[in-house]
């Protein structure tokens, strides 16, 4: 009895350990994945914006949307969807956001109000894309954001070709991120909620 005891003792023992230390694994993974998450985030407009067939803002702040109506202005598309709008939003407050008069708004903008999250954005921006016979977007939203918003959209229409245009907030502090507790909760945030896409991705690939 006793040594049948100690031998249970032994194996829950080595069960902790090895349960212990697969935990200690993954939160290293998490960790170092978080800190190359925050390293990759653009910091900087890209130099050079290809011209596409339209272009796509993804509702979060004002920013976006002024960021994506220039590029329409600068004719970078034929065409700006602005989505994820909340229903209670009217197109004439959208027109007091954009810059420079609202000429191109009332000829070339289309706003969506069905989508309520990244994937919503994704599956509006799909059907839209179709509706247009587009076969290239510029998509715009927060540098922290497009990797989780360019997953999304790809996952959705993967034949369509996605150039990124990142929008920056003044309130984001990328470069010492650690130092400002509002940023490190929202990169932490968006971090996860990458990760927690990327592998619905896999399980999705793996079901078909």
């Amino acid at each position: 009895m006793a040594a049948s005891e100690t031998l249970r003792q032994r194996t829950g023992q080595r069960s902790l350990r090895i349960v212990v230390g697969f935990a200690a694994l993954l939160a290293a993974a998490y960790v170092g994945g978080f800190f190359l998450f925050t390293a990759e985030l653009e910091r900087t407009p890209p130099a050079r914006v290809p011209v596409a067939d339209g272009i796509v803002a993804l509702t979060g702040g004002p920013d976006r949307i002024t960021a994506a109506y220039k590029l329409l202005q600068d004719g970078k598309g034929s065409r700006l969807l602005i989505t994820g709008v909340h229903p209670d939003v009217s197109v004439a407050s959208l027109k007091e956001i954009v810059p420079g008069g609202s000429a191109k708004f009332d000829c070339c903008v289309d706003v969506g109000h069905m989508a309520e999250d990244t994937i919503g954005n994704a599956a509006e921006t799909a059907e839209w894309v179709r509706e247009k016979n587009y076969r290239s977007i510029i998509l715009v939203t927060s540098t922290y954001h497009l990797p989780r918003a360019r997953l999304e959209l790809a996952r959705a229409m993967p034949d369509v070709e996605i150039s990124p245009f990142p929008v920056f907030q003044d309130t984001l502090h990328l470069d010492g991120w650690w130092a400002y507790p509002g940023t490190t909760r929202l990169l932490i945030s968006e971090y996860t909620k990458y990760l927690l896409a990327l592998t619905y991705g896999r399980q999705s690939s793996m079901q078909s």
